[in-house]
């Protein structure tokens, strides 16, 4: 057990890390940086537990408050109803707080907009006050004109203009449907694809190009709140696996009234690699942007296999093929691609040798062996990316032809950044907590304060490479345990899934959470496997149409290599727990391996793969209707009489993007098949458990659940 002396500590922690929403209140994020460097904006709270976000400056080595929602001035819009257009984008965002949660800009950061319940505000960095500017009725997403003489904004589906000084509104485009939106953006494209946004200025502030999305081909589904059945139901339009997407088309909409449809091809030609299912037809706009050489956009064919990059005359919506990209599996999305530099030169994803994921600038590519994660912009004539040669590690680089990369960051860690001319804002995450350094011209010139609580538990990963195939680990060990006393039960606690890596050199809330499971008596052990981002195309894409064998194979490995050297560990005690893909994970780990594993605790888990949505399904599994095996085989509802092991299911029943229904689902499967299990569903949580009270209690609940189950 654990000693008197930590176990205060380790009693308190379930309640900090739900008051603080997995300690994200106070961090400082969304940085915007002028073009010059002068001025840089951001949102942040007050404190490591306020859960309202505030619009901040930092200028001249100095933080100024430029909205305070709780203020006299904002109280009552602060408080009201979001729309629920924006409501459905926190939850994409899994946004945790309220208040001022985004906002944009005008081209020279002097003036930004941002929406409180559906009321649109303004404030300059002069040092005048907000102002509210009226509006046809709740805006979502507000955007100012590069010039910040207009503030654009969706409102009931329609694409609408105010002037900055609160004359003038109009709407520009739609609605013409019920089922049709102007300005925003479809589920998948938020959820699955990250195109969040859905309009996008022309640098002259004359026009915008929008995206048009219809929703009337998508099937629908309905959540109720079953603790308040007063309530009706939330209608969804949900794309599940083989089922119509919303039709999204572009258009050139101009200040003066004048549209322009934009001319996107219909289907991928030559060069798109065939398969057993293959469709041409490009329905996903995967980015979109406007900068000084027109719009630049890119799509990507239904199967995923083919991208194309298109250039758009804005006088007449013509297209014209910049790039093309083809992959016999899928094409990878990154983050920030494509990116068209002053010169005309394109910024996009390449494979520099190997099967390394880099970049090509121009024609020059970045050398084999350096992963590109995300671009983060160009600033003074240099690409600014994210990425690294460790996988635990993740850093800033800037690269030109010239003289390639050169790496921004220092210190181990995770870190990403914001840049305007020589400022860099480098946001870094390392084991020893996390900073945000103002970086001018390579030097240090200032720090934003985070203001996060430090967890009651102090994260201890011991950082391991294990097996013939080095799968990255870290082994947390309860802070009193010496050698000789005596065996500890196992607890794996990975994600495992496509898109995040959790074993990195980085203090974060699920370091945290993993070192507080071991301080209640357990060995914890968190790997990335295959499937997982950092290690190339082969690593990543080794899961295709198979999402489980190769997944579970490496954590089972990566439990007996590390028990070979540890023989504290107690194989004859194993659990596994986890939320989402884990959690779909840690329940066909005791399905599939009940000699390895003796207990699961599965949050969230997607059972029955036909349920989610198109663009994140058919990429590894293709067609459900043509590949059915696939989907069966990664199904776990037919394998639901081989449990033999005790299962605790969770579920927030508001979850819209893991729906209820697959866990219920999987309960009914084990219910007709005899097999004992538990079931925890929670009242009003979505995919993200943000209520202190369910959070906290979540966490006790799975430990005693783990601890009965184990006899640890």
């Amino acid at each position: 057990m654990t000693p008197s002396s930590d176990s205060r500590a380790a009693d308190a922690f379930p309640d900090q890390f739900a008051r603080t929403r997995r300690f994200s209140l106070g961090v400082p994020r969304q940085f915007t940086v002028s073009p010059g460097g002068e001025r840089v904006l951001f949102v942040r709270g007050t404190s490591g537990s306020d859960p309202v976000s505030r619009l901040w400056l930092y200028e001249d080595g100095t933080e100024r408050l430029l909205a305070d929602p709780l203020a006299p001035g904002f109280a009552k819009d602060a408080a009201g109803e979001v729309p629920p257009k924006e409501r459905a984008r926190r939850e994409r965002a899994h946004e945790t707080s309220s208040g001022v949660v985004a906002y944009a800009t005008d081209a020279s950061v002097r003036l930004a907009a941002f929406a409180l319940a559906g009321t649109l505000w303004a404030v300059s960095t002069d040092g005048s006050a907000p102002r509210r500017l009226p509006t046809a009725g709740p805006a979502v997403d507000p955007r100012p004109s590069p010039d910040g003489s207009l503030v654009a904004y969706v409102c009931g589906g329609a694409l609408h203009t105010v002037r900055a000084d609160g004359t003038g509104d109009r709407a520009l485009a739609g609605p013409d449907g019920a089922s049709v939106t102007y300005g925003l953006s479809d589920h998948v494209s938020q959820e699955s694809i990250g195109r969040t946004r859905g309009y996008w200025w022309s640098p002259r502030g004359d026009a915008l190009l929008v995206a048009r999305t219809d929703t009337a081909g998508v099937r629908r589904r309905y959540l109720t709140d079953p603790a308040h059945p007063e309530r009706p139901p939330r209608e969804l339009a949900y794309p599940a696996a083989g089922t119509p997407n919303a039709k999204v088309s572009l258009h050139l909409v101009r200040l003066s009234g004048e549209r322009v449809p934009v001319r996107l091809p219909e289907a991928a030609g030559d060069g798109h690699p065939e398969a057993a299912w293959t469709d041409r037809a490009f329905e996903y706009v995967v980015a979109a942007d406007w900068d000084d050489r027109g719009p630049l956009v890119s799509v990507q064919t239904r199967d995923q296999r083919s991208v194309h990059v298109l250039a758009v005359d804005e006088a007449t919506g013509a297209t014209r093929t910049l790039h093309r990209a083809h992959d016999p599996a899928w094409v990878a999305l990154r983050p920030g691609t494509p990116l068209r530099l002053p010169s005309g030169a394109l910024v996009v994803p390449a494979r520099p040798g190997g099967d390394t994921q880099g970049l090509d600038v121009g024609g020059a590519s970045t050398p084999p062996g350096l992963e590109v994660r995300e671009v983060l912009g160009a600033a003074d004539g240099r690409v600014y990316f994210t990425g690294g040669h460790e996988p635990t590690e993740i850093h800033v680089w800037s690269y030109d032809a010239a003289g390639g990369p050169a790496r921004v960051s220092g210190v181990p860690g995770v870190h990403t950044a914001a840049v305007g001319g020589p400022v860099v804002v480098l946001d870094s995450r390392t084991p020893d907590g996390h900073t945000v350094t103002v970086l001018r011209d390579g030097a240090e010139a200032g720090r934003i304060a985070v203001l996060a609580e430090e967890p009651l538990v102090a994260p201890r990963p011991l950082a391991l490479s294990l097996g013939v195939r080095e799968l990255r680990s870290h082994l947390h060990l309860p802070s009193w345990h010496r050698p000789g006393d005596g065996p500890l039960p196992v607890l794996l606690s990975p994600y495992a899934g496509h898109g995040m890596q959790v074993v990195l050199k980085v203090r974060a809330w699920w370091t945290a959470v993993a070192q507080w499971f071991a301080e209640q008596g357990f060995a914890v052990l968190v790997t990335d496997g295959r499937g997982t981002p950092g290690r190339g195309e082969a690593w990543e894409k080794s899961v295709h149409g198979d999402r489980l064998t190769a997944v579970l194979e490496d954590q089972i490995d990566a439990l007996h290599a590390v028990a070979a050297d540890r023989p504290e560990l107690d194989l004859t005690r194993v659990a596994m727990r986890g939320w989402s893909f884990s959690g779909y994970l840690a329940a066909a780990a005791v399905l599939r391996h009940p000699e390895v594993f003796h207990a699961a605790v599965a949050g969230a888990a997607p059972a029955d793969r036909r349920l989610y949505d198109t663009h994140w399904e058919e990429r590894f599994l293709g067609h459900p209707d043509v590949l059915p095996e696939n989907y069966d085989r990664n199904s776990l509802l037919d394998e639901a009489a081989s449990l033999t092991r005790p299962l605790m299911l969770v579920h927030g029943l508001g979850d819209d993007n893991v729906t209820v229904a697959h866990t219920l689902r999987l309960s009914s499967a084990l219910l007709a098949a005899g097999r004992p299990h538990t079931v925890l569903p929670l009242s009003g949580a979505g995919h993200l458990v943000g209520r202190d009270r369910t959070a906290s209690g979540l966490l006790r609940l799975e430990r005693d659940f783990l601890r009965k189950a184990l006899r640890a």
